[in-house]
């Protein structure tokens, strides 16, 4: 396990070289979001989405949410129907995860949907532009607790991430809000930070 420090811009750089590396040999990197500490992998590699889940202690068949850099990356994996482009515009980046039909199946999807977000971590999403899309699937064993810190999050795993992005304590609080929008009715999945009913309706 290599482990980098990931708070100053300098920083970044290096750390995505690593991160590009790791990713490419279907390896895991712990990474910090807007709240919690991540396990982030190439959600389109088989052996990198089934190394998150073991790592995780997770069934593999639940899929995995992707963190994107920005909307160019996200609408490469998934269809954002219209009536919500501008309400979703407004909201991202944010602790919000949503549920969208996938343009093809990844292992990090589930029954033609992925769940997707753009975060709202100025160096989080600085990686992304440099490597591409990543899972961002809380680092802690599954059913536990989230974690704020690399050493929470590296005692609830079940083994040892390549990589290792250290940021320091990330803010914690609630978990990202999920919003599942891949049919007819919009249904929130997991109340969280982000309230999507209180931002502009749909249109």
């Amino acid at each position: 396990m290599r482990r980098l420090a990931f708070s100053k811009t300098e920083e970044i750089a290096e750390a995505s070289r690593e991160a590009e590396r790791v990713i490419t040999a279907g390896g895991v990197l712990l990474l910090p979001t807007e709240s919690f500490y991540g396990l982030g992998t190439d959600p389109s590699r088989v052996d990198g989405v089934t190394a998150v889940c073991a790592l995780k202690k997770r069934a593999f068949d639940l899929g995995l949410p992707v963190l994107c850099a920005d909307w160019a990356q996200l609408e490469s994996l998934v269809v954002v129907p219209e009536r919500f482009r501008v309400k979703l515009s407004r909201l991202w980046p944010a602790a919000l995860t949503v549920v969208l039909p996938a343009r093809t199946s990844l292992p990090a999807g589930r029954e033609g949907t992925l769940a997707v977000r753009i975060p709202a971590h100025d160096a989080l999403r600085a990686l992304l532009y440099r490597v591409g899309p990543l899972t961002g699937t809380s680092a802690n064993r599954h059913g536990g607790p989230p974690c704020t810190s690399v050493e929470e999050a590296l005692d609830s795993l079940g083994g040892t991430p390549e990589l290792v992005l250290d940021a320091g304590p990330t803010v914690g609080g609630q978990p990202s809000t999920l919003v599942d929008l891949s049919g007819d009715d919009v249904e929130i999945l997991r109340p969280g930070s982000c309230h999507w009913d209180d931002e502009i309706p749909e249109i």
